[in-house]
């Protein structure tokens, strides 16, 4: 609980701090980055390239001086979880927050200036340090759960044992441990973290991919999209890597898996929802589904470009065979030739997923995975048609969470 002299002092600045805060996690970034710069080893590039991060930690520090004073309604736990589970599979440790601390702090005086008197800097160190140790200890646990010892590294070297194109600009690589120990089980809807190294002294960079295989196999598959930069942005840096330098034989280190939403919740009619590479968690569920509960009603809605585009679509008439209560819904954006599933029970529409149009059980749990206006859509469609929100899990390629914030 915050103390109620800070509580009044963080109530009062709020709006400032609101309205400052990409200004002060803008300044942030560069600040630790220039005291720092082992740590560009753990932040997305790419995201501080576009603005992602900073926004997302101004949204996130803003939320929960919010829930401290009561000025907002979002349930906190969701957001916590799901920093807690990326920033485990990142390796952060508690010595990172001193750290981030120090420098946000320091951001903050640097661009509200005078404002901030001794009253308010303690006032929203205390709102930090509340936030740090609810993440530490969030993160000490996950940690525990995957089988580390305190201040052992998360990451296991990995070899590739296959290569698969996909589709279009989409590749699969099959992994499995190099010690031969134990391949950690996992829940559909989970990922884990690929770090590289770059080209001369670049150091490393980290991305996260979900799963794509089943839980239980002997090996880990993940599915990787080659991310093209689109009007003046750099290409994907990791993913470039993995589709231009990686084959059979090669060495990976990966993290354990970790991720707070299952794509697989409840036991009842299941609807998931995907976009583009977003498919990747939808593919795990089904492949644990067909071994485990292959009698299970489940909905897929997927949404692609075109056929071509479509990754593990020669995957599904398999999948169909063996989930009978499997129904397939797919909306192409463009005609292509040979769009057709053979021997394949699904519906093809043209155009983008009109959410009016998807097939939902009244008691259905949802799983959304895809581009964040793309779930926003779905989201709000099955909301209005009656979902309630506690039933509609998501997972962002990203920082960012979607609109209500669970």
């Amino acid at each position: 609980m915050l103390s109620e002299s800070s509580a009044a002092v963080v109530a009062a600045t709020l709006p400032v701090v609101r309205a400052h805060g990409e200004e002060i996690t803008g300044r942030f970034y560069p600040r630790m980055f220039a005291a720092h710069p082992e740590l560009l080893n753990l932040f997305n590039r790419g995201n501080q390239a576009t603005g992602q991060q900073k926004a997302a930690l101004a949204a996130a520090v803003v939320a929960y001086a919010e829930h401290l004073t009561g000025a907002g309604d979002t349930p906190w736990g969701p957001i916590l979880d799901r920093i807690a589970h990326k920033h485990a599979s990142l390796g952060i440790t508690a010595t990172s927050y001193t750290i981030v601390g120090r420098h946000l702090m320091g951001a903050i005086g640097e661009v509200l200036g005078d404002a901030v008197t001794p009253e308010v800097a303690a006032a929203w160190d205390e709102v930090y340090w509340l936030l740090a140790c609810e993440l530490i200890a969030r993160e000490a646990r996950l940690y525990t759960e995957a089988g580390l010892a305190e201040g052992e590294s998360i990451w296991r070297d990995w070899r590739v044992t296959e290569v698969t194109t996909e589709a279009t600009d989409v590749r699969s690589f099959t992994l499995v441990p190099v010690d031969g120990g134990v391949v950690p089980d996992f829940v559909p809807g989970q990922y884990v973290s690929v770090a590289v190294d770059l080209d001369g002294d670049l150091g490393q960079q980290i991305r996260q991919y979900s799963l794509s295989g089943r839980p239980g196999a002997p090996q880990w598959r993940i599915t990787v999209k080659r991310v093209r930069g689109e009007d003046g942005a750099p290409d994907g840096t990791v993913s470039t890597v993995l589709h231009e330098r990686v084959a059979v034989g090669d060495t990976l280190r990966l993290s354990p898996p970790f991720g707070e939403v299952s794509a697989i919740a409840g036991d009842g009619p299941l609807l998931l929802v995907s976009a583009g590479i977003g498919l990747t968690p939808a593919m795990s569920a089904l492949e644990h589904l067909a071994e485990t509960a292959p009698e299970r009603p489940v909905v897929l809605v997927h949404a692609d470009r075109d056929g071509a585009a479509h990754a593990h679509r020669d995957a599904l008439p398999r999948l169909h065979a063996r989930l009978p209560n499997l129904r397939l819904k797919l909306w192409y954006e463009q005609n292509t030739d040979g769009d057709e599933l053979d021997a394949l029970t699904a519906e093809v529409s043209r155009g983008r997923v009109d959410p009016e149009l998807i097939p939902l059980s009244p008691d259905a749990h949802v799983h959304l995975c895809g581009p964040l206006p793309f779930m926003n859509q779905i989201r709000g469609g099955l909301l209005r048609r009656g979902v309630p929100v506690e039933r509609i899990a998501y997972e962002v390629f990203g920082p960012g969470m979607l609109r209500g914030g669970v």
